[in-house]
């Protein structure tokens, strides 16, 4: 007997439609799951085993073979649990589920049957709309994100039984609850809830007797009495035949007979299992006559997941807990901070301690536009695939994030990694801000890492099996002080700088010249004056740099570049690269005549004359200039400070 079901994994934050088969033979009771599992899922073994017995099925006693297909993938994680007990029970002839070849099956068994929530939900799903699924089977604690993909049918399920229809009668276990809850409440509740019971039993007594169910007092105290089903000898020959799959004989069939109205005949345990009450069907719900087919079948339109309208969060404002007005001067830092915030590019400040740098930053993501439909399932995706989308509610992201990592973070933490790779800082980060405050105390190994991720925006980490890419497009953010003290320039009388010449070549030698030329924007931060601070408190918003007007500003220049660059596939202009570089960057030949000139005579690298290009490009869309000319090139030039030292 052979059975197929759909499940997914996730390979970086990607998912992959994984093929479930199961297959029934005979030999020695053995359960083998091949097709590269890792160690959580061959332990699913037990775990399917106790939640199919503790869910009234019998679990096969044949030889099992379970394949996760394509079998030269890694496949790991908890989410095959359900996929694999509901192919053993459709396979086993426990089970009917007509439209499973449109059904992705994800969850975690515990050993009861509940379904636990799993990660990477939302990529899995996504996955299985691309190739044609319709509907999705998941925890309900995932069912709220699954439903973020548009298209799909979601079934959101607490335990495996909730697949099957639940029948009217209370369980054995329910009325010894019930008997418990009695003996612990007063005398006078009691006595109420015991003529309940008594009324409701002979109404179901009454009901049993006309279909043929007779009762057994085990004279046990607190035990309720045994109910026993009495088939006709047809119907008994029915399940003989499904069991068996050959005709039952004449003698079988004249024992029945005997033993039909013979009050001491109880039916095999096996029967009792299999004559269970019938359900419905998926989306059809019809109830099957009694003894015509001891099979359970599916029900799931009482499950169906109503999905919420998530019209309210494509356009959401951020909350203005912190804005630039609480930033006393530092108006030339507040412009570079539009700049970068306009065009997506990485930025350094520069400063004595105190100076506000760390304030600066903080409230960059206060200026930055929404996420547009397309980064917004993609950030969502990596927040799934590092299970930390349930501390967002479960919705679509639409606020860039904002990752600031210890500077004693590990090489894994910050790019990713693992046996089976994770997202790490920098890919939470994507569409968004990394900052790293205090950036030479990060060892140099560490900062080396960003290299590759700041030029070409994703991240490839190599396994023996298999390469793992991550995205990894964001805005650098950095702090640092001009030397270890910390007072290098700032000519405050009170804190002289007490470093030496060497001391400060190596603290700054902590950052290599590679990785300062992918900074576009390296701005000083100094000591405001007591004039600039008055003024600053008198005029916070009325010089135009408060976060709501930065913030209009980028919107205008964010939704320019959008329209501009619809046909390549990009939304900044720090992306440009190559012949879109020249194509979009247009020069005066005043402008190009001043390039030419700073970068002989500041031997900057070609690196570096890019991304001064780039730098200006975003400023002539600010100044709603078209081409851009001498002054964009020469304000440009100015930010990267560090390259003029």
């Amino acid at each position: 007997m052979y059975g197929k079901q759909f499940s997914a994994c996730i390979q970086g934050i990607h998912g992959v439609l994984v093929e479930v088969e199961t297959d029934l033979s005979n030999g020695l009771p053995l359960v083998s799951i091949i097709g590269l599992p890792d160690s959580a899922i061959r332990e699913s073994v037990e775990r399917v085993r106790s939640a199919i017995k503790n869910c009234g099925f019998t679990f096969p006693a044949q030889r099992v073979t379970i394949n996760l297909a394509p079998a030269d993938l890694r496949k790991e994680g908890s989410a095959f649990d359900l996929a694999i007990a509901i192919g053993i029970l459709v396979t086993s002839d426990q089970l009917v589920f007509p439209e499973q070849e449109s059904f992705l099956l994800l969850g975690e068994l515990a050993l009861d049957g509940n379904l636990r929530p799993v990660p990477g939900v939302l990529s899995m799903v996504d996955v299985a709309r691309q190739r044609g699924l319709k509907a999705v089977i998941v925890p309900l604690e995932n069912a709220a994100e699954a439903a973020l993909v548009e298209g799909m049918d979601v079934y959101g399920i607490r335990h495996m039984r909730d697949l099957l229809h639940v029948s009217e009668q209370m369980t054995i276990a329910d009325r010894l609850a019930k008997a418990a809850a009695l003996e612990i409440s007063d005398p006078a509740t009691r006595e109420k809830e015991k003529e309940k019971e008594n009324r409701a039993n002979l109404n179901v007594a009454s009901m049993q007797q006309e279909e043929g169910v007779q009762q057994f007092n085990m004279q046990i105290p607190g035990q309720p009495d045994i109910q026993v089903r009495v088939l006709s000898p047809t119907d008994r020959a029915c399940v003989a035949e499904h069991s068996t799959g050959k005709q039952v004989d004449r003698r079988q069939r004249m024992e029945g007979e005997q033993f039909e109205h013979d009050p001491a005949y109880t039916k095999p345990a096996a029967e009792q299992v299999a004559d269970s009450t019938s359900v419905q069907q998926v989306h059809s719900p019809s109830k099957r006559s009694s003894g015509s087919d001891p099979r359970h079948h599916i029900q799931l339109a009482p499950h169906l997941f109503v999905r919420k309208s998530q019209a309210h969060t494509y356009a959401t404002e951020p909350t203005m807990i912190e804005d630039y007005a609480d930033v006393f001067g530092q108006q030339h830092v507040k412009r570079a901070l539009t700049i970068a915030a306009s065009g997506m590019h990485n930025i350094m400040l520069i400063g004595p301690p105190g100076t506000g740098k760390t304030m600066l930053i903080k409230r960059l993501p206060t200026i930055l536009p929404p996420l547009t439909d397309e980064e917004a399932l993609e950030v969502t995706k990596i927040l799934s695939v590092a299970g930390r989308l349930k501390d967002s509610g479960n919705t679509l992201m639409r606020k860039r994030p904002f990752r600031s990592p210890h500077h004693s973070i590990t090489a894994s933490a910050l790019i990713g990694g693992g046996a089976i790779p994770k997202p790490g800082e920098v890919s939470l980060a994507h569409q968004g801000i990394l900052f790293l405050d205090e950036f030479p105390e990060f060892p140099r190994t560490i900062l080396e890492l960003l290299r590759q991720p700041l030029e070409d925006h994703e991240i490839h980490i190599s396994r023996s099996r298999a390469v793992f890419t991550f995205p990894a497009n964001i805005l650098l953010a950095v702090s640092m002080n001009p030397c270890p003290c910390g007072f290098a320039g700032s000519r405050h009388p009170l804190h002289p700088c007490t470093c030496t010449d060497a001391k400060i070549a190596r603290y700054r030698a902590k950052i290599s010249g590679p990785l300062l030329d992918r900074i576009d924007l390296q701005i000083e931060v100094p000591r405001p004056s007591e004039r600039e601070l008055q003024a600053s408190a008198v005029a916070a918003a009325a010089d135009g740099n408060d976060s709501s007007s930065m913030r209009e500003r980028v919107l205008r220049v964010h939704k320019l570049q959008l329209e501009r660059y619809r046909e390549i596939g990009i939304h900044w202009n720090s992306q440009l690269s190559g012949k879109w570089l020249r194509q979009y960057a247009p020069l005066t030949p005043a402008a190009n005549t001043l390039l030419d000139t700073a970068f002989e005579q500041l031997g900057m690298s070609m690196r570096a004359r890019d991304r001064i290009l780039k730098l200006a490009r975003t400023i002539a869309d600010l100044e709603e200039e078209e081409q851009i000319d001498a002054l964009h090139i020469a304000e440009a030039i100015q930010y990267r400070q560090l390259d003029r030292g």
